[in-house]
């Protein structure tokens, strides 16, 4: 296993970074489609893929919830990031440039408050 997964904030990013990607896929998939060529196999192939992704996205999003202590605000902006395109990549790129992707302690969630 790469080291970058062996952390919640490593798997955190690297799902961010592949549901972006079938996102990319899956509209491309949709442009081929209901373009000239009329071909659904791109949707065929990166539908599931993205449905696939975007659930773990938020199942992994929901688990490094509260290890990194966001707040209840940027844990549902951290959700609902996966609806428009792109957004999960865009959200991991502001939660790492402000300290939000950072495990504050080793002490238990509970015991620490959560950052605005």
């Amino acid at each position: 296993m790469p080291s970058f997964l062996s952390t919640p904030v490593g798997r955190f990013r690297a799902v961010a970074i592949a549901e972006a990607v079938s996102w990319a896929g899956l509209l491309a998939g949709m442009a081929i489609k209901y373009g000239p060529p009329g071909n659904e196999l791109g949707v065929q192939i990166f539908g599931p893929i993205h449905g696939a992704l975007f659930l773990i996205y938020i199942v992994v999003a929901f688990i490094t919830w509260p290890i990194v202590r966001w707040s209840t605000r940027v844990g549902l902006v951290a959700m609902f990031a996966s609806l428009p395109p792109f957004g999960t990549v865009v959200f991991e790129r502001w939660a790492t440039r402000t300290g939000r992707l950072e495990v504050i302690d080793d002490r238990e969630p509970e015991a620490v408050p959560a950052r605005p």
